[in-house]
């Protein structure tokens, strides 16, 4: 497995042209340098965990068990602790190092704070549940990320979590982040973004009898194993490197879709196998990435062993295979 199991939403298709299985005849020369997609896969990764750690930890559930390595009732034993604190309202996971379930090394300090959440929200699945995400000394790989701003906002049903029920809604969230990582290379990326993320199957992994008597019977986490969760919105970066500064933006054109059960699990890794993005960095012609569709929810680009990703640069097409 590539240490990058799934290494982003968009240098499997920018790193291989010239590997193209099916690569369209054409005309103009095709930039082949990567560099600032890897720079932003890496800033998306980064946000993606830490929206995703946060999920779990801030739900009431200490185990993370999309991270953690050990028995299946703490997954994250082996490279983290959590300690949440209903007092304060702040929950701390403290990385030590070690290699997590998804193959990621991580040192370093998360907390999340969620005190400005309205009285009764305390789980990250209550509507109107706030936080605000710092980190200390967080390392993922070898990249030292810092984390000037970000916040994760629960929007179920406009935030008003007393006539909610998740049987007929599904749970959503707003995102902003503002991040700087450096990378072994030197590379410094300042990475933002405003970003939807939705519970699709919110009516299978949150009961709805945890809403019945809000908050006095809000005691049951989502079921974050079977979660599968759907991404929109935008994101813009810079990375200098060598004195040089260079601008990236990414737009998602359809939701980007993930699923942590079995559906698509790829040794511990769960990429986005749906949805479409477009991806511009300054200087060069837009990039079009299409990783397939499928309204029924199956997985349509044979997720288990490799995810085939098609896209579009100056109208012309190709498809690529990105194996693991």
């Amino acid at each position: 497995m590539k240490k990058y199991l799934f290494k982003s939403l968009f240098l499997a298709a920018l790193a291989v042209i010239a590997l193209s299985g099916c690569k369209k005849e054409q005309s103009v020369e095709v930039d082949k340098d990567t560099s600032s997609a890897e720079d932003n896969a890496v800033a998306e990764n980064v946000s993606s965990d830490i929206i995703a750690i946060g999920s779990q930890a801030t739900d009431g559930n200490t185990s993370l068990g999309n991270f953690r390595l050990a028995d299946a009732s703490a997954v994250l034993s082996s490279c983290a602790t959590v300690v949440r604190d209903s007092v304060t309202h702040i929950v701390t996971v403290t990385f030590n190092g070690n290699t997590c379930i998804d193959g990621r090394t991580r040192s370093g300090v998360l907390t999340f704070n969620y005190s400005a959440s309205p009285v009764g929200s305390r789980h990250y699945r209550d509507p109107g549940f706030s936080c605000t995400v710092t980190s200390n000394n967080y390392v993922v790989d070898g990249n030292q990320v810092n984390i000037i701003n970000k916040t994760i906002t629960n929007t179920t049903n406009g935030g008003n979590p007393n006539t909610y029920n998740p049987s007929t809604t599904n749970e959503t969230w707003h995102i902003t982040a503002d991040i700087s990582i450096t990378r072994p290379s030197g590379a410094v990326i300042s990475w933002s973004c405003d970003r939807t993320k939705e519970l699709l199957n919110t009516s299978s992994v949150c009961p709805a009898s945890d809403f019945v008597n809000f908050p006095a019977n809000d005691n049951i986490p989502i079921d974050w194993l079977q979660a599968r969760v759907g991404i929109t919105g935008s994101a813009t970066g810079t990375r200098v490197y060598n004195n040089v500064t260079e601008s990236f933006s990414v737009n998602v054109t359809s939701m980007m879709i993930r699923d942590f059960g079995s559906a698509c699990n790829i040794n511990g890794r769960h990429p986005f196998y749906i949805g479409s993005l477009d991806f511009t960095r300054s200087g060069h012609p837009t990039r079009h990435l299409d990783f397939g569709s499928d309204a029924s929810g199956n997985i349509s680009n044979g997720c288990d062993l490799y995810v085939l990703i098609t896209f579009t640069v100056n109208g012309n097409p190709y498809s690529v295979v990105r194996t693991f």
